[in-house]
Order: C-alpha cells, then structure tokens, then sequence
C-alpha cells in the first residue's frame, strides 16, 4: 500500500490510498485515452512538463503522479496549474469510482465530456480552460457532487450559449455552484434556490436575463454573484427576493437593470459583508437598517437613482462605501434633506418610485423637480403636478405637512387606497384625482377646495356625480372659474354632487339638515351667480382684447430668450415663449392643443410643443451664416457658431435640403421632439429647431474645443498640445457613459446612435466630451445619396453585421466605440490610406498588433509618454477594445461594461479637475427663475416686475415646463447618473 500526497492547491482532498492491482477494462480504457489525449505543455521558461505517467496501471507498483486511487480504483485525478493541453476524452465516465477531478489552470480545449453516471463525484474542478461545448446530459446522475466550479469558458458558443438543465435539481448535496463567465442564458432557474445545500452561486459575467426568482428568499445562499451580465437584456426587477435570505454574506448584482429600491430589511441580515449593487438602476433612499449594521464591511451603490439623505454608515470607510452618481439631497453621510424634499420622496415611495420621476427628483431644490411648482419668490412647493404618469400606490399622507400646497393635480393614474387628510392645508385650491381607483370616503378639506374625483368606481358611490366643488356650507358649481390660480380649468363634463357634503367631517348630510340649508343656499347662490355672471363678462371683454394681441411683449434690449414651452398639465393649454430678436414674444396655444403655425414679424413659428426659433433670430447670430461662423461639415450639413446678445454661444447646424427633403413636417418635429427629450452631461443637447419654408435647422449647445478628431490626427496642423493619457481615458469615459445612457432609451430607435465616430464627440472647454449627432441618421433621408447618410455610419466604425443584415443595434454603436478606443491608443484613424495596405484597416491592424505585448507597445500613439505603469492600463483599455469590436454581435459587452472597465482607470490617473458644467457653454444648473434675475439685472428691473411675470405661471412653472437653462435655453434634463 502506498500513500500519495496531495498538492497544496486542493487542501479539501483527503490522502488517498492506492490498494492492489488495477483490473477494470472499461477503466483501463479510459485512462488510456486520458493519457493518449494529453499533449505537449505550453512551454513557460521550461518549467512545465508531462506528468510521469508509465506503464497502464496508475495504481501499480509504478504508480502515476497525481493520480490518486483506493484499491484499484482510481478516485482522485490533480492536475491542477500544470499548463497541460489537449482534450478529454468521452469515455472519462467510465471512471465509476471518481471522486475528485481538478483540472484548473491548464488549457484543455474541445468539447466536455458527459459527466453522466459519475454517481460518486464530489468535487469537479473545471475551470480556467477553453472548453467548446457541454452536453446536456452532463450533469445527470450526479448525486454526491457537493462541488462545480466552470468558470471561464464559454460553452456552446457557436449556439449562442446553454441553458441550465432541470438535471442540477437531482443534486441535492451541491453546496457551491460556481459558472462564471461560461456563455449561461436564459433566465434564472427557481430550482436553484430549492437545493437545500447550495451555499455559493456564481453566475456573473453571462447572458442571463429576466428577474432575481422570488424563490430566492428562502434559500440557503451565503454567497450570490449575478454581477455584469453581458447579454443585450441584463438582470432587471427588484432585488426584494434576496433581502430575505438570512445567511447571506457576499451580495454582487453589479452591473445589470435591476430597478425598485433597497430593502430595508436587507441591511437587518446579521451576516451581511459584502455588497456590490453599483451600476443599475435602483430607486429611493438607502435604508437606515444599514447605518444600524454590525457585519457590512464593503458597500457600494454608485451609479444608481438612489436620493434622499445619504446615511452614516460608520463601520465603513470612504475606500468601502461608494455612492457617487446618484441623486442624494447632500453630498455627505449623516446630512438631513430640506423638510420638503423628504414629504416628497414619501410621496414618490408611495407610488413605487416611478423610474421617470427617480431619475428626475435628485438633489435637495424640489423647485428643480419635474412635476413641481414653487412660489417664485419664497421658493416653497405650492403644486404637484403629475397627471397621466401611470403611478401606481396610494397618495401619501406625508403631503399634508406640505404647508403651501395650493394645487394637488394626480388625475389619469392607477391610485389606490383613501384620500389623506388635507384639512391643515389651508392654502389648497385645487384637488384633481378623477380617473384613479380611489376609495371612499371623502377626507376632511379646508374651504374652498375644488375637488374633482370622478373616474373613482367607489368614490362614484356619493352620488351622481363625483365632482364636488366643496365650500364651507354649501356646494358650489364645479364649473365656477378658476380665479387667482393659473392652470387648467375643470373638465366640462363635471357637475356637483347632488348630496351636499360637510367640509367638517366629509360625509352626506341628509334629512332636514339638507332642506334648512337648501334656502340659505338658494339665496346665496342667486347672489353669487349674479356675481359671477358680471365677472365671466369681464373676463371674457378682457380676453376677446387678449385675443387680438395674441402676443405681448417684454422689452429686453440687451439679451435674447428662448424658453421651451410649459407642459404637463391635464389640460393641453400651453404657455409659449419665442424669441424675436431683442424681445419676447408671449402667447397662448389654443385651447385644444391642435398643431398649428403663426407668422410673426416675418418669422415662421411652429406650434408644436417643442422649442421652435425664428429664422431671423438664427440668421443674426451667425451673420446671415456666413462663411466666417462655420465651424464643421458633415453629411447632414453645415454647422455655424452663433452668439446670442448676452454671450451665451449655440452651434446651429443648417441640413442640406436633400437629406430632409422627403420628410414630411409631422414626422421631422415629431422626431425632433423624441431628440429633445435626451438630456444627459456627455451628450450634446439639442435645444430646439427652425422650420421656414424648405430649411431645417437644429440649434446645439456649442463645444468650444471642437470635435475630438482634430486633437487626435489634426492637433499638428491645428496647433494643439496632444491629448494626455489621462484625458485620453477621460474622454472615452464620457462617450462611454453618455452612449450607456443613450442605450437605455433604445426600445426607441431614435436613441441607438448609428454613427459614432471622433468627428460626432465634442469637447468642452474643460475637455469633458459630449456625444453628438445622435438620431440624426434617422432624420436624413432614405433616398439621399451620400454614404454616411444613407447607411446607418460611416466605413471604418460599422459593425460588420450591418452588412449582412442591414439592420443596426446597440452593439453596432459598441463596435463603433471599440474603434473609437483603438484611435484614442493608436492616434491612428479608422481607415488610413496614407498606410501599407495590410494596415489601412484600424481593426484588423490592431488585432494583430495587440497579440503580442511589444507590438501593441509599438503601436501606442508616439505623443503618448508610456512608462510600465501606464502600459498596463493601456493593455486594460486595448482589451475592451478588442471585445467591443468582436465579429460576433454577441459577443460584445453592453456600454455599462466599458464604464465599469474604465471608471477605475480615469480614477488612478488623476484626470483633470472637472468643476462642473460653467464656462464658455450653457449653464445646465441655472434654473429659469434665476436666469430671469439675472437678465433682469442687467436691465435694472424690480424684484416685484419678476413677480408679475410669473403671474401666469405659477402652476405651469414644473421642471419639465420651465426648464433649467441658461438665459433662455430648453429644458435641462438633470442627469442624476453621475457619470
């Protein structure tokens, strides 16, 4: 009997005995072919070498290293880290008495073999190899097998991937699952979590999609790795069913869609440690139940939509708790939100944090917020206005600490649940909730509210009508006009509840009650309709002269204004501001929200509910476009730099007739209205558009620095310092994080770009990089003749897909960005003519050149100083590079990869200090209010002419109305990803 040793790297495997002969045929055969499939090492200064393996019985008097055996019988096969190559052989399951097989670290190739009739396999150590391909019955029968680890190999590639089979549920005993990175798709079986042993997880970096099953809350887990999945479709739901697995310790689910917010209950989890849900798109505040935790040690949520107060969390130093790139109200741990921010999200966590809202409610000025109006001057919330949102959930009783609310308008949604008390509100004026599921009774309302509750099956129940304009006393007629607030009017069809309603305690009153009330009522009635019949005479003498003057006008002699029209409102009426050179021009939509067009001092207006400029204010901001103001031309057109009078400099690109000329004036603004409503900080805004006659015109935020293909093949000629290394990465980060953005609105084909390129990322004065000229394919027209319109981008970043299928998606835009990382290493262009024709092609020629470490050294653009630092950081990026432009649309990773690969990068090589969005640009922060103060101050106006101009618009002024734009420009979508 001889004893075997174990090597150090399996310390679980027991000492194993090797007793007698071996005799077994079918055994023998199979090691033969084990044997016989064994080639020659991959050779590492000579180090590496064939096991010792003589003679046919492994088990003999010469017994064979690394192989362990009991009797005759082999059980135990450690070749582990000895760089072997070759194949398995289909007969391994002969091995009827195999144990232990560990194989990692070597560099077998071909197919795996089936595992099936391995009933005495406990340990399988699969991993770090090039496997082709997994039978599906490789895991049948597999009842003792306590340990799988396959990672890294990507199985049934040429099929797109396997499935897991139902086979996994027979074993039971398996306690660690690990398959890494080994092209698994599909959705995440439930069965998992039903395997009463399984501890350990591992299914990151796969194609999986569909939702975490809710199974999951039961199951054993203490480790669980769903993080980065690649698939065009990753993880998404809510991260609920994990939050009830009570021994889980390591949480990754980084890198994926999951959406909803945190639970709170998943910070109670006493052995909690490690949790990584960074990258995704998760909702609401971070759950005090992790400031209170005694275990976490690792906490990183960057890059969600996660807001409120940022939590102390003091077991957690700044390298172990990362929450940039989210909303929160405070930049610090432990600081509170303003009073009303916290109503407010009560009121958003009442009705599921709706991902529009999420995405929009950030930081702690809810005067910012989309949906939400605020007092000019005191800068406290008087409305909430979010009609036909589709929020789901109850009204939350938190609104009534809302001291100032004059306007509660939440009709067309699905809310549930009773109306809150509303009765210390003694501002409220109005209160629409028609079309909801709302349950009875009616809450207790101070006077003088105008209620509208019909749609609500049970609210229905009160009476004939469910429209109450509630009084002190007595009903009043809904359709009574709205005075002293601006908004829509009642809807027509709404008439008074036929019961009259205490506003003291919300319910009928009946009886004698009613009848002693009903004389009082007639007389005050007759004299209040008397009242109000000479005031409806007064305001309609008073808008039949308003009428004839469709627009008044502000003088403002020394700026011009361009502000997006309001909106949002459950009644279409808009309010419009234009510009007209050296005024603004102030007017009315009409009343049913129809599409129409005014001529005004000889500038053509569309009325569309977009931005719309006049084409004499565009021709005087770039000199009648002139020669002098052109600053690019592309295949859509020629752009000019334009100067407003206050300074503030646009980019006007001016489309060639041809590329639009097909396109019908519907259909161009109605895809102009789909751009405009992309707004993030490394894409380039479109602040509006021009129609006159023939000529289409868009009007841009202008990029000081110019396009990114001039500093990186022009910067000789053009006189500019060569881009650093640093800022190099920084500028890939920026595209990255602005197509990732983009991809997330790709069910819309407008938001997939189609041309990325050096020539379509602009640079601002502090070298930040914002993508342009998304959608604009889509905008051209199809019978156009230039190559980069008509096809869906340009040759040299095209995805070779496209010229199969014709058709483009979000990975042709991540081929397209690969490319883009190859020009920033090499500084060499896409297609280069001026080389040897086996090098014209960028991506062939880097393919070759980064195979092998000196010639990708070679490779690297000669105005970069490479030291072995920043090689390694270069090889990092040429890496995701090669992956991004794999031939196999598949194959490549989504945009959310790329950040994820690049953030530490950009983060180790210190890049430029970035002080936000000021300078030569447009000020994204400034909201209207203040942009108005400003342009005010220029001309000497009182405090009190800003308050009479809003008098208008108090209820229009949301964040979505009135946008946050410097002097005069469109909304401004505030981007919360912090990328």
């Amino acid at each position: 009997m001889r004893l075997y040793g174990l090597p150090p790297a399996i310390p679980l495997f027991p000492q194993l005995f090797c007793l007698g002969r071996f005799h077994d045929p079918h055994f023998l055969a199979a090691i033969r072919a084990f044997k016989g499939k064994l080639s020659s090492p991959i050779h590492t200064g000579g180090q590496a070498k064939l096991p010792a393996w003589v003679g046919n019985d492994p088990c003999g008097t010469a017994s064979w290293d690394h192989i362990q055996c009991d009797g005759d019988s082999v059980i135990g096969i450690q070749l582990q880290n000895m760089k072997l190559q070759g194949e398995l052989p289909a007969s391994l399951n002969q091995m009827g008495n195999l144990k232990y097989i560990a194989l990692q670290g070597n560099n077998f190739t071909g197919p795996l073999p089936s595992f099936r009739g391995l009933a005495r396999l406990q340990t399988a150590y699969l991993n770090l190899q090039s496997f082709t391909s997994v039978p599906g019955d490789f895991f049948h029968g597999l009842s003792s097998l306590t340990l799988l680890s396959m990672d890294y190999s990507c199985l049934n590639e040429s099929v797109g991937g396997w499935f897991l089979p139902t086979d996994v549920t027979d074993l039971q005993l398996l306690s660690t699952l690990s398959l890494t990175k080994t092209c698994l798709k599909g959705s995440i079986p439930d069965f998992l979590a039903k395997l009463p042993n399984l501890q350990s997880l591992h299914l990151a970096y796969n194609y999986l999609s569909g939702s975490i099953p809710p199974a999951f809350s039961s199951a054993n887990l203490i480790s669980l790795q769903l993080n980065n999945q690649l698939g065009p479709a990753p993880l998404s739901g809510s991260i609920a069913p994990v939050a009830g697995i009570e021994s889980l310790s390591q949480l990754w689910l980084q890198v994926n869609a999951f959406s909803g917010p945190i639970p709170s209950r998943l910070g109670e989890l006493a052995s909690l440690k490690d949790v990584w849900l960074n990258d995704n798109n998760l909702v609401g505040p971070i759950p005090s139940t992790f400031s209170e935790s005694t275990s976490l040690s690792t906490f990183y949520v960057q890059h969600n939509h996660l807001d409120g107060a940022l939590p102390n969390i003091p077991l957690l130093g700044p390298e172990n708790f990362t929450y940039g790139g989210n909303g929160f109200c405070s930049e610090k741990p432990g600081i509170a939100c303003a009073k009303e921010v916290e109503i407010l999200l009560a009121f958003l966590g009442g009705v599921g944090y709706p991902n529009d809202l999420a995405v929009a409610w950030t930081g702690n000025d809810p005067c910012l917020w989309i949906g939400i109006s605020c007092n000019p001057s005191t800068k406290v919330v008087i409305t909430i206005n979010l009609p036909s949102r589709h929020l789901v959930g109850i009204i939350s009783p938190m609104i009534a600490n809302l001291t100032f609310l004059q306007n509660l308008i939440l009709n067309n949604n699905n809310l549930t649940g009773t109306i809150p008390s509303l009765a210390s509100l003694t501002f409220l004026r109005r209160v629409a909730l028609q079309d909801n599921n709302l349950s009875a009774p009616m809450p207790v309302l101070p006077p003088g509210v105008t209620v509208n509750v019909s749609g609500n099956p049970d609210m229905d129940k009160l009476g004939s009508s469910s429209s109450p304009s509630i009084t002190k006393g007595n009903p009043v007629p809904v359709s009574e006009p709205w005075v002293g607030i601006d908004g829509p009017p009642m809807s027509s069809n709404s008439t008074s509840i036929t019961s009259s309603i205490s506003p003291l305690t919300g319910a009928e009153e009946t009886g004698h009650s009613t009848h002693k009330r009903s004389i009082a009522g007639a007389l005050a009635g007759g004299i209040s309709g008397a009242v109000c019949i000479a005031f409806l005479s007064v305001m309609l003498l008073f808008f039949v002269v308003k009428k004839r003057k469709k627009y008044s006008r502000v003088q403002s002699p020394n700026s011009t204004m361009l502000v997006h029209p309001s909106g949002g409102l459950d009644d279409p009426e808009l309010l419009k501001l234009t510009v007209s050179n050296r005024s603004i021009e102030l007017g009315e939509t009409s009343h049913t929200g129809s599409t129409g067009s005014v001529r005004l001092d000889g500038m053509q207006v569309v009325e569309a509910g977009n931005l719309v400029i006049s084409i004499q204010v565009l021709r005087n901001v770039t000199n009648s476009f002139s020669q002098e103001n052109v600053v690019g031309r592309g295949g859509f057109g020629v752009v000019y730099k334009g100067e407003l009078d206050d300074g503030t400099k646009i980019a006007v690109k001016r489309m060639e007739a041809s590329v639009v000329s097909s396109k019908g004036l519907k259909e161009f603004q109605s895809e102009i209205a789909v751009l405009t409503k992309v707004r993030h900080r490394h894409l380039v805004s479109l602040l509006g558009y021009c129609i006159y006659g023939n000529e289409r015109l868009l009007v841009y935020e202008y990029m000081p620095l110019g396009p990114l293909s001039q500093h990186l093949f022009d910067y000789v000629k053009l006189g500019f310092t060569p881009l650093s290394l640093n800022r190099r990465f920084s500028i890939a980060l920026d595209v990255a994080r602005g197509m990732e953005y983009l991809h997330g609105f790709a069910h819309e084909a407008s938001f997939i770009h189609r041309d990325l390129k050096p020539s379509n990322i602009l640079l601002g004065d502090d070298y930040r990089a914002k993508v342009s000229d998304f959608g604009l394919v889509k905008l051209a027209s199809e019978d156009k003749s230039s190559v980069e319109t008509r096809l869906a981008g340009t040759f040299g970043y095209l995805a070779p897909e496209y010229a199969v299928t014709g058709r483009v998606t979000t990975k042709s835009d991540v081929f397209s960005f690969g490319v883009v990382l190859m020009e920033l290493i090499a500084g060499r262009k896409a297609l280069d003519e001026t080389q040897a024709e086996e090098s014209v092609h960028l991506v062939a020629w880097f393919r070759r050149m980064s195979s092998n470490l000196d010639d990708l050294r070679a490779s690297i653009d000669p105005a970069l100083d490479v030291t072995d630092e920043s090689f390694q950081s270069i090889r990092m990026v040429a890496e995701l590079a090669g992956h991004c432009t794999n031939r196999d649309a598949w194959h490549r990773p989504d945009m959310s990869h790329a950040v994820n690969v690049l953030s530490p990068l950009v983060e180790k090589w210190k890049p430029i200090d970035i002080e936000g969005e000021e300078g030569i640009g447009i000020d994204l922060d400034m909201t209207l209010p203040q942009a108005l103060k400003r342009w005010q101050a220029y001309e000497g106006a009182s405090a009190s002419s800003e308050s009479a101009f809003f008098t208008r618009s108090d209820l229009d002024n949301t964040s979505n109305s009135m946008p946050s734009r410097p002097l005069g420009f469109a909304e401004s979508f505030t981007s919360n990803d912090g990328r």
